[in-house]
């Protein structure tokens, strides 16, 4: 059997074996869960299983907010920094060129202001005079040029400021857009893990067993449709770089917000691979989604990224025969799994 067959028949072997050993009850029985559906009515394990996946998908939404107003505030504030710089030398710029309108004003008071008549009439010799009137012309230009100089470095440095001022405005905004994020990330994950710590083990057990269940369905479909015939094997020398890196960093946990050495979310985990291959991607799936390169799946080859969900709000590696490396969720590490496992938005290629 070839190694592509191989490996997605062992990811399908594996999500088989976790169903088949599952104690023998019906996932969707009422079982003693948190109430929140009808009035007096406890929850089945499926609803508190969807119930968990939703606070965990909007968990993932405003962490992907969070990721990008981190990003944008790194780059506004390096963008502070060097139109400081910029105003620092435009300011001594100024210095230096009032010195010198300064010095040929001196010059011009110790000729007396006379006109060039006057100074002709009195310096009883011509040729001395024309040669003083050609360098007169000459410091005139130079003295228009300083003043067109000067003015337009002062207009630099008004422009400077007014882009600084900008800056600082949409640095405040993120500010705020960050801890509104952060406040909504730890808000959605402490009621997931609330959710969970009200089911019994028994019932903690079965629910697990429900979500591998739903993966197992989900990538046999996608399987079934023969799409690894299709599939190209081969990667990039940089698509290799990243993938090695991607599949170093299993069993580290997730952690929001984070892009390593020893936790990631799951855009941290990508944008951080493809950094180490050499090549610079966004920050955030969403916009790893809107601003790389897209391919259609059937030309999906290792190092690609695939992009889940409507809202583009997770994404993971594709490594080869129909797997992917992802850090999935709070409260788990980063692993292989399908990758028809999730709802798949598209593919984009960082190197293409």
């Amino acid at each position: 059997m070839p190694k592509k067959r191989r490996l997605a028949a062992a990811i399908t072997l594996v999500c088989a074996l976790s169903v088949l050993a599952a104690p023998g009850t019906a996932f969707a029985d009422p079982a003693p869960t948190p109430s929140g559906g009808a009035p007096g009515q406890p929850l089945t394990l499926d609803e508190v299983g969807k119930q968990i996946d939703e606070l965990y998908r909007q968990a993932a939404a405003a962490t992907d907010a969070y990721n990008l107003a981190e990003e944008q505030t790194k780059q506004q504030s390096a963008q502070i920094v060097q139109l400081a710089q910029q105003i620092v030398q435009g300011q001594e710029k100024i210095k230096r060129l009032k010195d010198q309108a300064g010095a040929t004003a001196r010059m011009q008071y110790r000729n007396g202001g006379l006109p060039p008549g006057a100074l002709m009439m009195l310096s009883g010799d011509p040729g001395s005079f024309l040669d003083g009137a050609n360098r007169l012309r000459e410091g005139q230009q130079a003295a228009q040029s300083l003043l067109t100089e000067l003015n337009q470095t002062q207009a630099d440095l008004a422009a400077y400021g007014k882009d600084a001022t900008a800056q600082w405005t949409n640095l405040e905004d993120n500010r705020v857009k960050k801890e509104a994020a952060k406040k909504d990330i730890t808000e959605k994950i402490a009621a997931a893990e609330k959710l969970q710590s009200q089911l019994k083990e028994q019932d903690r057990q079965r629910l697990a067993e429900l979500e591998r269940k739903k993966e197992f369905d989900s990538q046999t479909a996608w399987l079934s449709t023969g799409i690894l015939k299709a599939i190209s094997t081969g990667a990039s020398e940089q698509g290799k770089k990243a993938v090695k890196f991607a599949t170093d960093q299993i069993g580290k946990p997730y952690l929001w917000g984070a892009e390593g050495p020893g936790s990631f979310d799951c855009s941290g985990l990508t944008s951080q691979a493809w950094l180490a291959a050499g090549h610079g991607i966004p920050r955030t799936s969403q916009e790893q989604w809107a601003q790389l390169p897209h391919v259609a799946i059937k030309d999906m080859r290792p190092g690609d990224l695939i992009i889940y969900f409507a809202d583009a709000t997770h994404v993971g590696m594709y490594i080869g025969d129909g797997a992917i490396v992802h850090a999935p969720r709070p409260g788990r590490n980063v692993t292989i799994t399908g990758a028809g496992s999730m709802p798949i938005l598209g593919i984009v290629r960082p190197d293409r």
